[in-house]
């Protein structure tokens, strides 16, 4: 990691302060990638930075936010969550009190999820590199639903890959896709799930590259897409800072976000990384248990590798090979995590922990039937941390919790799954 000199003595840089111009993160990050994308990686850096400074890009991007995703999406205060999680308290001995969960709502924005902040902003970039066509790669099917969408608007050609088994369990968000006109490729090799789709779009794009910007959709991949797609999506962790004060009267005492790749984390913590007294808490998919190839607990288990294109840490075997994973929800059975989620982890600033396919599916009843809010079986694990951490609070403070998706596209798959386990649901 690159140091600031002041005179005599080096002065690391602040949390917020990265990636360096190389695309580092500490030592996470990179561009690990064929000879034949550097080519396309520098033209999208280069017209990235050029429309960093750009007003009319952004005044652009804010409209499409404002009239198509119908941001600001709200802060909202779980009365009734706060309360179960108040009795939680009371039945463990710990007086009965709770804090106030709070939560960012982007299950509103347009197409259900926040994956839309991000394939809008990549989608009018595609459109200053001159190319038609986009593809994209998906497991919940979000990502692939909001990349259908942004092109559908913008008037591009969409590819999406998925695998074969995230097909079955997201039907419904297949079926939007084609409807908004994209064509879904489904993947049948390896577990069938994102990272195997994730390798066919590589693929993809090595042999189309001069017509096609791959839009990947979450904080990882080679520089400049980790850089990019937090930039994207840290309009979450803004307004929320600014709803904080105004509903709140201050910050936060913690954020909670589920992390698989961590675009929605990323985009709520970012702008909070500086804030040293906000508790910064990544949730991932704990799966059935602790044993390889039975969860996807990056941060938790992992160690450091290379996956698509970047340095992070990676659930790998003794020999370097990626180690298959589980998880209930599709969107977090990844075997990789962003490189700045691997640098908050061993800079200390963000804590991960990880919740289980059955607290995940406890937690998915348990908000629709108190709040009438039916989460993504994704969010449903950030949901599960945020009740417990709630419950060991004090009631005068404040716990934010990121609500990145609905759940219309897991309703089949978590019925299913109840049923299994209690045959009489």
């Amino acid at each position: 990691m690159t140091t600031m000199h002041t005179g005599t003595k080096p002065v690391e840089p602040r949390l917020s302060e990265v990636p360096t111009p190389e695309g580092r993160f500490g030592k996470f990050g990179g561009q690990y990638v064929p000879e034949t994308l550097m080519a396309a990686l520098a033209q999208l850096e280069e017209v990235y930075e050029s429309v960093r400074q750009d007003r009319n890009f952004w005044d652009e991007l804010r409209a499409l936010f404002a009239t198509l995703v119908g941001r600001p999406t709200p802060l909202y205060k779980a009365s009734r969550l706060t309360a179960h999680a108040a009795e939680l308290s009371r039945r463990s001995g710990n007086g009965g009190q709770a804090a106030t969960i709070w939560l960012k709502r982007e299950d509103l924005a347009h197409t259900g999820a926040h994956k839309i902040n991000n394939t809008l902003g990549q989608g009018l970039l595609t459109k200053r590199m001159g190319k038609k066509r986009i593809i994209a790669e998906t497991g919940a099917g979000q990502h692939g639903v909001a990349s259908a969408t942004a092109a559908a608007h913008l008037g591009l050609e969409c590819d999406v890959y998925m695998g074969s088994e995230d097909v079955r369990r997201q039907r419904l968000n297949v079926i939007r896709m084609r409807m908004l006109g994209a064509r879904v490729i489904e993947v049948d090799s390896g577990s069938r799930t994102l990272k195997d789709a994730t390798n066919e779009a590589m693929r993809d794009w090595m042999g189309s590259v001069e017509r096609t910007h791959y839009i990947i959709g979450s904080v990882v991949g080679p520089h400049p897409f980790p850089m990019i797609v937090r930039d994207f999506q840290s309009i979450i962790g803004t307004e929320a800072k600014a709803q904080s004060l105004r509903h709140m009267g201050r910050l936060p005492d913690s954020i909670v976000a589920c992390v698989g790749g961590g675009s929605n984390a990323a985009g709520i913590f970012y702008p909070f990384v500086d804030d040293a007294k906000v508790q910064l808490i990544g949730v991932e998919a704990g799966g059935r248990s602790r044993e390889p190839g039975q969860h996807a607990a990056t941060l938790s288990f992992g160690s450091p590798g290379v996956l698509h294109g970047t340095l992070s840490y990676v659930l790998q075997d003794p020999n370097g090979q990626t180690a298959d994973v589980h998880s209930c929800s599709a969107g977090l059975d990844y075997p990789g995590v962003g490189p700045e989620h691997s640098y908050w982890k061993d800079s200390g600033r963000v804590t991960y922990t990880a919740t289980s396919d059955e607290q995940a599916l406890d937690a998915f009843t348990l908000l629709a039937q108190t709040e009438g809010i039916i989460p993504a079986l994704e969010t449903s694990h950030a949901v599960s941390e945020a009740v417990r951490l709630a419950s060991t609070m004090k009631s005068e403070q404040n716990v934010l919790l990121c609500c990145s998706g609905r759940g219309d596209k897991d309703v089949e798959e978590a019925s299913r799954l109840l049923a299994l386990r209690n045959p009489r649901h």
